[in-house]
């Protein structure tokens, strides 16, 4: 059975979370909500998986999880992982050595192996930017790592409740905050509800923001349009062959990616690279684009000093 869990609840976590970062060599939001956004990501993609794996053994269908043994939450993160037990028993230094030298080369590298799912590909540009964790000592690793751990505590079916994506919307507004420098990344949500609202953006049709930043209007056009859904069809199409995207910078393109798969977006078909001048970083999650677009929602990112490129 589902726990519903009230948002005040998820909100209380991440804070404290986001605390322990602050506290762990992430003193602003530019620099924790980067950090907790791989630590969620592959939280979340372990329970995720778990629960398809479970579904698919019922109906007598093979799964194979996008990651294996000792790569995936359950055995180097999470308090009763076979690996981590393994790190934290063995010498000192272990853990960062893992995580630094092994796990995130690792998971950098899923886009490269030959027959690379869709989600491996998604897996391997949230890690894009990630050469090794931003967190002190060891000890206050592994206590980010339990907290993020209780996140899917309780039975609570994350994909399926809207909490976790609005506590995350709440991360990257603090980006935008005064001195953060990362307005330029995010419309207010008000603003893009609004614009959505009133373009009215109909299953069927695909999505394009050529400057999409954080997702902010691909995830709110998902949830506007989803709610006309009604077939499976329909379902599927829009979390895999409606919302495309173009993002430059490299810190927030691997959370634009994140925003959307939490926001249930199975397929974040964002294209990494300079829509002005066609200079490419990674095209993989893009090579179905199609040419033309239904819709097209942007707000150019005028702050920052390279305000100027989309």
């Amino acid at each position: 059975m589902t726990t519903q869990i009230a948002p005040a609840s998820i909100d209380a976590r991440i804070n404290s979370i986001c605390n322990k970062l602050r506290r762990s060599n992430c003193a602003g939001a530019m620099q924790y909500v980067p950090e907790l956004t791989w630590l969620l990501f592959l939280r979340i993609l372990d329970a995720w998986e778990g629960q398809e794996a479970l579904e698919r053994e019922i109906v007598g269908q093979p799964f194979t999880p996008s990651l294996e043994y000792p790569y995936r939450w359950q055995d180097w993160a999470s308090p009763s992982g076979a690996k981590r037990r393994e790190l934290q028993d063995g010498p000192l230094g272990g853990v960062f050595a893992f995580a630094n030298a092994e796990l995130l080369p690792h998971l950098r590298g899923l886009k490269d192996r030959d027959g690379a799912t869709v989600r491996q590909q998604v897996v391997s540009q949230i890690m894009s930017g990630v050469e090794q964790t931003r967190v002190d000592t060891e000890r206050n690793f592994l206590d980010v790592l339990d907290d993020v751990d209780k996140i899917c505590s309780d039975g609570v079916d994350l994909r399926e409740n809207a909490i976790l994506s609005q506590a995350y919307e709440g991360l990257l507004l603090k980006m935008g905050e005064k001195n953060n420098d990362g307005g330029q990344f995010f419309t207010p949500r008000e603003v893009i509800k609004a614009i959505v609202e009133t373009v009215q953006p109909q299953v069927g049709e695909t999505v394009f923001d050529p400057g999409c930043g954080t997702g902010g209007f691909l995830a709110q056009a998902y949830h506007y349009m989803r709610e006309s859904a009604a077939t499976p069809d329909q379902f599927t199409r829009l979390a895999e062959q409606t919302f495309y995207g173009r993002e430059k910078e490299n810190l927030i393109y691997p959370i634009a990616l994140a925003n959307l798969v939490l926001n249930g977006i199975d397929r974040p078909n964002i294209w990494h690279g300079n829509t002005l001048t066609g200079n490419e970083s990674y095209g993989g999650l893009f090579q179905d684009a199609p040419l033309l677009y239904d819709v097209v929602m942007m707000n150019p990112p005028f702050g920052g000093k390279d305000g100027a490129d989309a």
